[in-house]
């Protein structure tokens, strides 16, 4: 099983991201846009798991607690690794710290289970669309960046965050479905 940790989004800014996506789309069909359903925010990709782990994962991160909700707002379009060179669309998100300290916490919680820590440092964000430049025209790519551009600093929504979810990630030749397996509440008082 593929297994990843990550916080929904309610039904409202689903809908936004809905709209934008469909915005986007006429800009660059060639990229392979994620299904607006699918879209959280990753904070810990575990990735293929033996299912007899399951049990162990889960009573690692039901211990993870925190003082109070993330507050999270969804702002402005960019590009990994650039905009000169763009494999991956991203809506940014603004955080409360305790978003980057949850990140931690479930990093750290997995290490003794043999989940290694991640390496690059945790950066929260909404995977719109990936590209494969060299299957799109270059006009198509330009379109698309102005069209980003013209989001900067624009929100998209915001929403508190009061439990993370296990999912498993099925890989399909149409891309990736997602399933959620468990809810985790983690602020301190909630169930």
């Amino acid at each position: 099983m593929r297994f990843f940790v990550a916080l929904d989004l309610p039904e409202a800014v689903r809908q936004r991201f809905r709209e934008l996506i469909a915005r986007l789309k006429g800009q660059c069909p060639g990229a392979r846009w994620v299904r607006p359903e699918g879209i959280h925010v990753t904070l810990k990709f575990i990735g293929n798991t033996d299912p007899e782990n399951f049990d162990s994962i889960c009573a690692a991160l039901a211990a993870i607690r925190s003082e109070q909700p993330v507050g999270m707002e969804f702002r402005g379009c960019g590009f990994f690794p650039s905009e000169r060179r763009p494999r991956v669309v991203w809506c940014g998100v603004e955080a409360s710290a305790n978003l980057a300290k949850l990140a931690g916490d479930i990093d750290e919680a997995l290490v003794p289970l043999g989940i290694p820590r991640d390496s690059r440092k945790f950066l929260p964000h909404l995977t719109l669309a990936r590209l494969e430049p060299e299957k799109l025209s270059p006009g198509e790519v330009q379109k698309l960046v102005r069209a980003a551009r013209e989001l900067e600093g624009r929100s998209l929504g915001s929403a508190p965050g009061t439990a993370f979810y296990l999912f498993e990630s099925i890989l399909k030749q149409a891309g990736a479905q997602y399933r959620k397996l468990q809810a985790f509440p983690f602020v301190k008082g909630s169930a």
